[in-house]
């Protein structure tokens, strides 16, 4: 799968994990459905170690109220595709 589409899959993640603040009362017990979805949607996007701990960190962020407002899936691509890669890149160079 193409880093953009997992970017768009990572994007519209991230706005289901919002939609629970739409419906007050009723958006917090979507949260109850929605968090270990999401933990399992992260495994199954980024692979490895990495998604493992990014799931668990997923499964918790919607699960505890309030910190709904991260982007958790948004914020692993960030992490896997531009972040990760730049360090890649200087391990290389500087060998």
């Amino acid at each position: 799968m193409s880093k953009y589409k997992i970017l768009f899959l990572s994007i519209l993640f991230d706005a289901v994990g919002y939609l629970s603040f739409l419906i007050p009362g009723i958006g917090e017990f979507s949260d109850v459905v929605w968090a270990p979805l999401s933990g399992y949607l992260m495994t199954k996007l980024y692979k490895g170690k990495p998604g493992k701990i990014a799931g668990v960190v997923s499964v918790v962020e919607e699960a505890l109220p309030g910190l709904d407002v991260i982007p958790t899936f948004t914020l692993m691509w960030l992490y896997t595709y531009v972040f990760k890669s730049k360090s890649e890149d200087n391990k290389v160079e500087s060998k």
